[in-house]
């Protein structure tokens, strides 16, 4: 199993397929899942001719399940370890959810050398909680909801919680896939409470407003129209117009898990980006 140690002695698990010499892509997975939730991306780039490296968060899946560091500034900084230990320049980054916040944190603070492209989707930048600057963001109270869910019956919230708004299956007329809910459950499970608990005040707490204006490399910022988890009217919209040069796509009728139950669109919108 590949992994590295942090200098606060976290271990990091990472998969790194593809050719050495091929142009790497890095993937940020999101809240509470594994690099396993880019399987799908993964494979279709490494068909591709890229090299495709994705690492699990601190706390989950199959990196460490350390009490601390479950925060924004540890994951970006667990992020560059991976980068630099694998020496990866020419860097595409790719974050979904909370692991937009993190690649947004990581390019605007460890690799701006190294980076060639930022592409965030469905994410949690600019803020998502109501604050005195953010007043159209979720009140507080919902991500006290979370937390107590969470803290309450971990694997019956997780179950519900794909089952439901993560991926649009409580819509009108959506055939929810149960193959697609397990496989969200299993990430789920294989990561560590308190770091799932922790998590949830670093994406929806952590505000990027000052990382998103420093970022000059090229950024595409993705987003559901229909994404209940992180709603679109508080996020991709003012990231766009935060970032120096963005591009911005709204993807009708989508669900906060895009990637996976609309890959044949997601993976070629990707590639176009990655390769013009």
């Amino acid at each position: 199993m590949s992994t590295i140690t942090t200098k606060d002695g976290v271990q990091i698990f990472y998969k790194d397929w593809g050719p050495k010499t091929a142009q790497p892509i890095v993937f940020h997975h999101g809240w509470p899942l594994s690099a396993d939730d880019w399987d799908t991306q993964m494979l279709y780039f490494l068909g591709k001719g890229f090299r495709v490296i994705a690492h699990d968060r601190r706390g989950h899946g199959r990196s460490s399940q350390v009490s601390d560091g479950h925060d924004m500034d540890h994951y970006a900084a667990d992020a560059a370890a991976v980068v630099e230990h694998l020496d990866l320049r020419n860097c595409i980054h790719v974050g979904h959810s909370t692991g937009g916040g993190e690649a947004t944190r990581y390019v605007a603070r460890h690799g701006k050398v190294r980076v060639a492209k930022l592409v965030i989707i469905g994410a949690v930048p600019p803020i998502m909680v109501k604050t005195a600057t953010s007043p159209n963001g979720l009140p507080i109270e919902v991500f006290d909801g979370l937390r107590q869910q969470l803290a309450a019956n971990r694997s019956r919230f997780y179950l519900e919680f794909a089952g439901g708004p993560f991926y649009g299956y409580n819509r009108p007329g959506a055939k929810p896939s149960e193959a697609v809910i397990r496989n969200w459950w299993r990430q789920a499970m294989m990561g560590g409470a308190k770091a799932q608990y922790d998590g949830i005040k670093a994406f929806s707490e952590t505000d990027f407003t000052e990382d998103l204006k420093v970022i000059d490399v090229p950024t595409l910022v993705m987003h559901g129209d229909d994404d209940q988890i992180v709603p679109i009217a508080n996020s991709a919209p003012l990231s766009a117009k935060l970032l120096k040069s963005s591009t911005l796509k709204i993807y009708e009728h989508l669900p906060h898990g895009m990637c996976t139950t609309d890959a044949d669109v997601i993976n070629p919108d990707l590639l176009k980006f990655i390769t013009t």
